[in-house]
């Protein structure tokens, strides 16, 4: 049985892997971009990644690989792959349409708090008529540490002008979730490529399959609120 945290005063949503299916993007290029140098990347390699800031993604790539690789070769390939796949591949995450309709009615509001780069993340939301749907976005280069660490969820819930407490996170990965956690956000997780560990789904409120999940619970929690 699913348990919620208590009804949250503004939701602060990661992006990849929440808001849209990109997470398979940034995995196939970078396998593919991987294979055109000779590297045979595992995919577990690839799994341990997600979630995680480019220089710490890089890092970990880095002990995989050893030193007399050129990562740039890796980096700009997968690059070139992932930004072609955006342009013709780029789809959102089942349930996220509704759920910002529910946020819409009962007048909640949202962030955005990512490892992306704003670029990457504006084009996305754009792509979609979604940008000015989130008041307010966090991205990379916006904090001087970035997921694990809490300082992304901390400036979001700052922004929304909301105690840390009274957010409610919505997450993909475990390095997310320990950045939300860490800020004192009650988080739900909605796995996509990576699966909770047992440490991660005890730091979660919940677990569940999507965002339709939420968005049932929300609509209730919301309504009872209101009567």
């Amino acid at each position: 049985m699913v348990r919620f945290p208590a009804t949250p005063q503004a939701i602060v949503f990661d992006l990849d892997g929440v808001l849209f299916d990109t997470e398979a993007l940034y995995r196939d290029a970078l396998l593919g971009a991987a294979a055109d140098v000779g590297i045979d990347l595992p995919l577990a390699v690839c799994q341990r990644m997600v979630g995680l800031h480019g220089q710490a993604a890089r890092m970990l790539l880095r002990e995989h690989v050893g030193e007399d690789v050129d990562l740039d070769d890796v980096w700009e390939g997968a690059s070139r792959r992932y930004h072609a796949m955006f342009e013709t591949d780029l789809r959102l995450k089942p349930g996220v349409m509704a759920l910002l309709d529910t946020l819409d009615e009962f007048g909640m509001p949202r962030a955005i708090a990512t490892s992306s780069p704003h670029r990457t993340a504006i084009h996305h939301l754009e792509a979609f008529g979604l940008r000015d749907r989130f008041d307010a976005l966090v991205a990379s280069g916006d904090c001087e540490r970035c997921k694990p660490f809490p300082d992304p969820y901390l400036r979001a819930a700052r922004i929304l002008n909301k105690p840390a407490h009274c957010c409610l996170a919505l997450e993909d990965s475990h390095a997310g979730v320990r950045s939300a956690v860490s800020a004192g956000i009650p988080t739900i997780m909605v796995p996509d490529l990576q699966q909770p560990s047992a440490e991660v789904r005890r730091l979660c409120a919940s677990v569940v399959s999507g965002l339709d999940e939420v968005n049932g619970w929300l609509r209730k929690a919301c309504g009872a609120q209101a009567s």
